[in-house]
């Protein structure tokens, strides 16, 4: 879908002269940026007819989106040998209204993706049996690494306090909403043979491994040398590197570290605490919490 834009605007040059209240809505109780996800957008979303082949990435925002778009993009290619060398992310809540019908029209497989919380998914995807890749990643570094989004993207209120919006991400005050909202959501879908959910940590571990699970999900036949080869292409470093020509100019804004525990350079002592607190009252003892591996990451 060439021609897909932020409203046809580049981030960059949006949210000169707004105020940070007129940079984010709220819709259907849930914040978003005005700028990314137009109103229009987002009412005509249900629109969306799915089709069974179609490749869906979903993720909380900060969890590896980006990062999972580049190795999803990789693996269509190598399986189809189809091009996929679009320069605008695919998610469906960023298009300007009029080029939903530009999806439409777009040859399969598609690789769609969102941030929204499942709930608000277009039912047709359900109803279609959609393969979903959903990605998280340990609450505390996607705090920190939205925190860092929020303070690079012009078009997100960018002059808040690490205190401010850590008090916000833990209240579910941020764009896209609570973390912890999403997770239990997704918890609830686990049994789901359509969804396959993936850690940051467990790619960043190891990814060969991660690109064999998701190409298998996904029905893609893949050779070794081929999984081999996109996992060393797709290292958080060379996805780095690459990100500009990606990303439209945007990529330090989009890949920042891409370490894991980075949240220790960031928060306090309290703070600490208080999100291990929600996290064993949220998702202690749920399946989405084991397989986040909190005492290992966050402790």
């Amino acid at each position: 879908a060439s021609g897909r834009t932020f409203s046809d605007k580049s981030p960059r040059h949006c949210g000169k002269g707004m105020s940070d209240e007129e940079k984010i809505f709220t819709y259907n109780g849930v914040l978003y940026p005005s700028i990314m996800c137009p109103e229009e957008t987002l009412k005509r979303l249900d629109s969306i007819q799915a089709r069974e082949d179609d490749v869906m990435l979903v993720a909380y925002p900060k969890c590896g989106f980006n990062w999972m778009v580049g190795v999803l993009r990789k693996i269509i290619g190598e399986a189809t040998g189809k091009k996929m060398d679009s320069k605008t992310p695919p998610l469906i809540e960023f298009s300007a209204p009029e080029y939903l019908k530009v999806i439409e029209q777009d040859p399969s497989p598609r690789l769609l993706g969102t941030h929204i919380h499942p709930d608000n998914i277009p039912a047709s995807f359900f109803e279609k049996k959609t393969k979903m890749l959903v990605v998280f990643r340990n609450p505390k570094d996607t705090l920190v690494s939205f925190y860092h989004f929020y303070q690079n993207n012009p078009v997100l209120p960018s002059g808040q306090s690490w205190e401010t919006f850590f008090s916000n991400f833990m209240s579910g005050e941020v764009a896209w909403g609570s973390y912890f909202e999403h997770a239990k959501a997704w918890e609830k879908r686990m049994d789901d043979p359509n969804i396959m959910v993936v850690t940051y940590e467990e790619l960043k571990e190891d990814l060969s491994m991660g690109v064999r699970n998701i190409s298998r999900f996904f029905g893609f036949q893949l050779t070794e040398e081929q999984v081999q080869q996109i996992a060393e292409g797709s290292t958080f470093r060379a996805m780095r590197e690459k990100s500009n020509d990606s990303h439209a100019g945007m990529g330090k804004v989009f890949f920042r570290k891409g370490e894991v525990g980075d949240w220790k350079n960031n928060f306090t002592p309290e703070q600490s605490q208080k999100m291990d607190e929600v996290f064993k009252a949220e998702l202690e003892g749920t399946r989405l919490g084991a397989k986040l591996n909190y005492q290992k990451y966050c402790q």
